[in-house]
């Protein structure tokens, strides 16, 4: 049976109730992902970069299709429609994650990647016209500017930072935001299961390439293996919640949460490492909050209208 008569195509839609929800699903996403990050760069000195790409991969396509098999569709949901597409995403997903790996290899520290990282909503926004079509109101983009404006008050990115694996990061960054664009496109047709196993899958390949370029053969002992279980089973179930998230709301209105991971970045820098954040950190933290929060309320008014009006 072919995947077309398996799954109807979807029309996506804008309503106040599902950008909600899909609001809802990605903080909870943006949280998941950073506590693999977390857990990435605790074990990254033994387990190295091809370690964090095949664990990430291999235990997270596992869990997802998992979850697929605990679903009506069953493993029929991982086949793709478009699946030129759906590669293309994987692989441009896999290379960005490999950036990130590389930056944290080279001593970049978690709290500067994610200064780097988060000009992606930025990024997403403007792109999402050419590639979604999708009108970007003005409260929006004005929450994604004043989510920039609390990450640049957090961060204070500066001299410093700004050295050659940041800019690597740079790229990554920009295939990060085409891959989160592409899950919206590709949310007509492909199941949440879908796209999330493809994308971790297409981590082993490009973590077996690294291999054979040379890179160091992974460590292992006990403390890469809790942390390579942490860090596939949070992303394999991150990505599951985003490609569900992305098929709910807009990218306009999904971009300014990826500001929150900032505040669990700080929470859990506190946490695990033991890093104090400072005063200017708390402040733009209340910024992020702020324009998370405003969008949210918004977001729910209008599903209380349109409720009304039906």
């Amino acid at each position: 049976m072919s995947p077309r008569a398996v799954r109807q195509r979807r029309v996506l839609r804008d309503t106040g109730a599902e950008t909600v929800r899909g609001i809802a699903l990605v903080n909870l996403c943006f949280l998941l992902l950073t506590l693999g990050d977390v857990a990435t760069v605790l074990a990254l000195p033994v387990m190295g970069v091809v370690g964090a790409m095949i664990g990430r991969g291999l235990v997270g396509a596992t869990l997802v299709a998992g979850v697929a098999t605990g679903h009506g569709g069953g493993l029929h949901l991982l086949v793709p429609v478009r699946w030129r597409m759906v590669m293309f995403r994987s692989v441009v997903h896999a290379l960005s994650s490999l950036t990130w790996y590389l930056a944290w290899s080279w001593s970049v520290g978690l709290a500067d990647s994610y200064a780097v990282g988060y000009a992606a909503p930025l990024m997403m926004i403007l792109l999402a016209g050419p590639m979604l079509a999708e009108r970007v109101t003005w409260r929006r983009g004005l929450a994604t500017g004043i989510g920039f404006a609390g990450m640049l008050v957090m961060m204070r990115p500066g001299g410093d930072l700004w050295k050659p694996a940041a800019a690597l990061l740079l790229f990554g960054v920009a295939g990060m935001s085409v891959s989160r664009n592409l899950t919206r496109v590709l949310a007509t047709t492909e199941s949440p299961e879908c796209l999330a196993f493809w994308l971790l899958l297409a981590h082993l390949p490009v973590g077996l390439l690294m291999l054979a370029l040379g890179f160091p053969v992974p460590g292992v002992n006990w403390t890469v293996v809790l942390c390579v279980l942490a860090l596939g089973l949070s992303n394999g179930l991150a990505h599951w919640l985003h490609s569900r998230a992305c098929a709910l709301a807009p990218m306009a209105a999904l971009a300014p949460f990826e500001y929150v991971g900032l505040i669990w970045a700080a929470l859990l820098g506190y946490l695990v490492f033991g890093q104090v954040p400072a005063a200017a950190t708390m402040g733009g933290a209340a910024l992020v909050v702020a324009a998370g929060l405003s969008l949210f309320l918004a977001e729910r008014r209008r599903s209380r209208a349109e409720r009304a009006v039906a």
